[in-house]
This record gives structure tokens, sequence and C-alpha cells, in this order.
């Protein structure tokens, strides 16, 4: 059976299926390929993951800085040249009950394997506070680099005090007259070289000890309801737009009961990125880990990929 979908024809058998084409699924297919074995990478979004969602990655080995999109589309060349296959499609179904794995698609396609790798990241958590489901494309926004440009020499708010908050908000910082970032502790989570850039910005203010409680406005998001969580004192902030970055939740709500999750809904691997399903392995943010990083879910796939060729194809 050959079917069309994406950019390629696509068989009903392949040595490897990668579910998820973020670095954590390039990284498999390129290891996977490169071992002789046919592979076919499934995403339902852009190639990429989060990775075209960062502006400028500065933390991967070989590149001082280089745009999310760019490094994205540099690994699925690489990957294409040792003979990886794309798809575009959502995965509806996954059956790991035989030793022979079966993906079924949106369109009612089946494709089998011995071996799966679950590379499906996470998606941003939300605050769950009224007016937010309301005004998400209406001035609330989870991704700086995709919708910053919207907010051109406008006030904006950040909510959260990591890595991507600040991050998100020194990119901002660079487009918007200020950029107030919102944190419910009273100091940032951030690394210490992202504080300190934040910090000397001359517009970007702090709210400290302090949640949202509303997102207000008419057809757009006009202001903000905050609680300062020490005083108990709500009040009243204007803004253009709110970026929210408080952290991911992993994307397995597809494979709960099939493969053992942990408290937090993460899948759980050994060292070789192995679930407790025979064949089906995990790689990248979907896997439970404390480093979350481009680097990190490369290296997850490249070992899901490598032990996976040596077990099931010698």
């Amino acid at each position: 059976m050959f079917f069309i979908g994406g950019q390629s024809e696509v068989k009903d058998y392949y040595d490897i299926i990668v579910i998820g084409g973020g670095p954590a699924g390039l990284g498999a297919a390129l290891y996977a390929t490169r071992a002789g074995l046919s592979c076919l990478v499934i995403e339902s979004n852009i190639t990429g993951g989060q990775m075209n969602e960062t502006d400028v990655i500065e933390n991967y080995p070989g590149f001082e800085e280089i745009k999310g999109a760019i490094l994205a589309e540099k690994m699925k060349r690489h990957a294409e040249k040792f003979g990886a296959e794309f798809h575009t499609a959502t995965v509806v179904d996954a059956d790991f009950s035989g030793q022979v794995k079966r993906i079924r698609l949106d369109d009612g396609s089946t494709i089998s394997s011995e071996v799966v790798i679950i590379a499906t990241g996470a998606a941003h958590k939300k605050l769950n506070v009224p007016g937010e489901r309301e005004f998400t494309g209406k001035g609330v926004s989870y991704c700086a680099t995709c919708d910053g440009h919207f907010f051109k020499g406008k006030t904006v708010a950040m909510v959260g005090g990591g890595d991507t908050a600040i991050t998100e908000a020194l990119y901002l910082s660079n487009i918007v007259s200020k950029v107030v970032v919102i944190h419910r502790r009273d100091r940032l989570r951030a690394t210490k070289v992202l504080q300190e850039r934040a910090f000397k910005k001359e517009n970007i203010e702090f709210l400290w000890n302090t949640i949202v409680k509303e997102i207000r406005g008419s057809d757009k998001v006009e202001e903000l309801l905050l609680e300062n969580k020490k005083t108990g004192e709500t009040f009243t902030i204007k803004v253009d737009g709110i970026f929210i970055a408080i952290g991911i939740s992993p994307n397995t709500e597809l494979f709960r009961g099939k493969i053992n999750l942990d408290s937090q809904g993460y899948i759980v691997t050994n060292e070789n990125m192995e679930t407790n399903i025979k064949g089906v392995y995990a790689a990248g943010d979907v896997r439970a880990k404390n480093l979350r990083q481009v680097i990190t879910a490369v290296a997850d796939g490249a070992i899901a990929a490598s032990h996976a060729a040596g077990n099931y194809f010698d």
C-alpha cells in the first residue's frame, strides 16, 4: 500500500517509525538512516518543533548563534541526505501490543514497524485564567519570536521567570516599548547570564510575587488583573499583549495506558531510551529527565536509534 501525504509517498512498513519531527526525532532519523535502516518521521506540524519558536539558539555546539528555524532545516536536510523520509500527518492511535507496532494516522492509513521512537515533545502550559482562551491570538501568545512583531512599539507582559521567559523578554525588548515581567516568586529561576542581561535593559520591568488573575479586553487584550501573593492586593495594568512562558506539559495523552508514564505524564525510559514495551523508545522533551534542551533531545534520538539498530537489525 502507498499513500500520499506531506511531501513524500509513504510505504506501509519501515524499519523505524519516529513520531515527532523536533530535534529528538531528527536526531533519531539521522542515526537510523546512517545505520542503513529505512526511517519515516511523522510530524503533525512544522518539522523542527519548538526550535521554530526560538529566535536565536546560542548553546548548540558548533553554532555560536543560529536561528532556531535555520537549525531545524539544517537537521532535516542532514537526515534526508541519508534517506530519511518525512510525512505530515497526525497520529490518532498506536498499537504496541505485538512485535510489529501499528501506527494509525488521521487519514485512516496504518503504517507498521518493529521499532517506534516517540519524540512528540511537549506543549506550553496554560495559566487557566479567565480571558486566556478567548484572547489567544488576540493578544495572548506563547511564542515571542512568532508574534513579537505584532507588538512593535507597544507594551506587553511576560509571565514566567525561567530561561524561556527571560530569553523571550529580552527578544521582545528590542521590538516593544516596554516589557513587564510578571513572576510569582521574588527572584528569577533563569540562568545568571540571562538575568544580568534582563536587569540591564531599561525597558524591562519586574513585578515580583505577582500572579495573573484575569486577562481583559474587548476585541483584544487591553489589561490584566493581577494579585500580589504576599499582600493579597489586586490591581490592574494596561498592556497590549501578554506572553506566557511558565513551562511545558508532555504530549503523551495518546500513549496513556499503553506505556509507563510518570506522575507528570512524561514517558519513563532507561538509559537506552527504551520504554517498558519492547521496541518502543522515547526521546527528547517527552521523556522523564532533568534537562530539556536541543542538545539533549538530539542525543536522546541518537541513542534510541543506535540502540534499536544494534538490537533489532543485526
